[in-house]
């Protein structure tokens, strides 16, 4: 593996602007294959005393199967220099193909779960809470309106943050 381990304390990248601005692919394993995902939404904090990630996913995504089917994902961050490869990802269902071989990047596993190798930053995530988004929940309703036209709501991840990952460029 081209990685070592650090604590999460020990992320010196800004979190806004790792999930924020520079995306994030989320990946889990299903059945003994592997598919991706961009987000844009999601966060970092501390919930039940543990570290935690909050990661959001639309029913359509296939990743959600991948996701749902798995007790872990991967959370992996990448240089400005993917930002075409991300794009791709984002654009295109693994139903359809399989979008991470056509990009030419790498899997690799810590334990049984799959992070691309070609990241510079990689998360293991074991999920603790699942949860959909309710239309009557939203105290903003102009999000509801403005962001689920199609009422097709978000499920809420929270998963602990079991290990960290920083590409090995030493």
């Amino acid at each position: 593996m081209n990685f070592y381990e650090i604590k999460p304390e020990q992320i010196e990248k800004n979190t806004f602007e790792l999930i924020g601005k520079d995306w994030t692919l989320i990946t889990a394993e299903k059945n003994g294959k592997v598919n991706t995902m961009t987000a844009s939404w999601g966060g970092f904090g501390v919930m039940w005393n543990k570290n935690v990630v909050f990661i959001v996913i639309r029913p359509q995504r296939y990743t959600k199967e991948f996701v749902d089917a798995s007790d872990t994902f991967s959370l992996t961050f990448f240089e400005k220099e993917f930002e075409k490869e991300l794009s791709y990802l984002g654009s295109v269902s693994g139903r359809n193909e399989d979008k991470i071989a056509k990009l030419n990047l790498s899997i690799e596993y810590s334990g049984d779960t799959p992070i691309l190798s070609n990241a510079s930053l990689a998360m293991i995530c074991t999920k603790l809470y699942a949860q959909e988004y309710k239309p009557e929940c939203f105290i903003d309703t102009a999000l509801k309106a403005n962001m689920y036209p199609h009422s097709d709501y978000h499920t809420l991840y929270i998963a602990e943050v079991t290990k960290v990952l920083v590409k090995d460029n030493r």
